[in-house]
């Protein structure tokens, strides 16, 4: 018989509210967690979220809450599906009323700022929560996952990474479904860095597209963003051969070529010359990249990393540069070896 599980989801946007839809429809115990009292009562009451995913009822055991302390207390597990930019003071909230041993799965995809004092800190989101919750049994979720298709019952993947074995297993059984598969990994890090790298590849492809640049030109952008993960993955000790699995060229192909991709979407309205503060307040949204790319870039330099496309974008971005001579540089660049990573 399967365990019932008492589950919380931390965040309400579009893929925490996908997220906790499929625990419910799974028969476990389930509740949502965001801060807005009109859109948790929406949920509640008509089983939508009309903000982040209008167009598909909910089930309608999931429940809505806006009290942090009363989600948690007593789960056996939590997903962390906030904006980077929260995930260290909702932990921080959250920390008294988790018990020990609870698992904790973040998902989200992106870095924290680091404080002025450590400029040259790089945190991913599962440190964060190391840091801030040292009582729970950590692992991370991702993969190329859009919401709105999950939430329409879409055939998906995706990836849960830990060193826990039997917390891969448990949360591979909490979400596997006819619609939604769950491999598991123990590249932790890995993992999660395809996640967090990619968006910053999507806004130059959105770019790429909305210009009208052909798509043997967009492959190599994919290809060679592909490259510059990877290299700067294994200098942070993760496993190459994880790039080459869902949470890499996965996650990246999807975000990079789909338009319900909010990172393509930033790329794709800036190729037509909007302003980045009127394309945020019309998404409504946190599109990660943005706050990845001056973090990558600098950090990059930092550790001595090579990566031509990532300090391109930030030319176009924070210097005015056009996308076409990103581009160019690459065909001038110095030739090196395609695959840098093989097997001996």
């Amino acid at each position: 018989m399967t365990q019932n599980y008492r589950v919380a989801v931390l965040g309400g946007g579009s893929f925490g509210t996908a997220l906790a839809n499929i625990v419910a429809e799974n028969g476990h115990d389930v509740v949502l967690w965001l801060r807005n009292a009109e859109r948790a009562d929406e949920i509640n009451r008509a089983h939508r979220n009309s903000g982040y995913l209008p167009d598909f009822p909910l089930h309608p055991n999931l429940r809505a809450h806006t009290h942090l302390g009363e989600a948690v207390s007593g789960c056996d597990i939590v997903f962390m599906a906030v904006p980077s930019g929260s995930c260290r003071a909702v932990a921080r909230e959250a920390a008294p009323h988790l018990r020990d041993g609870v698992i904790l799965v973040s998902t989200t995809k992106g870095i924290e700022a680091p404080a002025e004092e450590n400029s040259h800190a790089f945190r991913l989101m599962s440190q964060v929560l190391q840091e801030e919750l040292p009582q729970v049994r950590l692992g991370v979720l991702s993969g190329p996952n859009l919401a709105k298709e999950i939430a329409a019952r879409q055939l998906t993947a995706t990836v849960v990474a830990s060193t826990d074995t039997e917390l891969t297993a448990t949360v591979q059984a909490l979400l596997h479904c006819g619609y939604f598969r769950v491999y598991a990994s123990a590249d932790m890090y890995g993992v999660e860095l395809g996640g967090a790298l990619k968006n910053v590849y999507a806004i130059m492809a959105g770019m790429a597209a909305s210009l009208g640049i052909g798509q043997n030109t967009i492959s190599m952008l994919i290809t060679r963003a592909l490259a510059e993960m990877s290299r700067f993955a294994v200098k942070k000790g993760a496993d190459p051969l994880t790039f080459l699995g869902l949470a890499g060229v996965g996650d990246l192909i999807v975000t990079c070529m789909s338009p319900l991709s909010r990172n393509y979407q930033v790329g794709f309205a800036l190729g037509q010359g909007r302003q980045m503060a009127d394309i945020i307040a019309e998404l409504g949204q946190v599109a990660e990249g943005i706050n990845t790319l001056k973090l990558l870039r600098d950090h990059a330099e930092y550790i001595g990393v090579r990566m031509p496309l990532v300090s391109g974008l930030y030319e176009v971005l924070y210097n005015g540069r056009a996308i076409g001579e990103v581009v160019g540089r690459l065909m001038w660049a110095e030739q090196n070896r395609d695959v840098e990573f093989t097997l001996k």
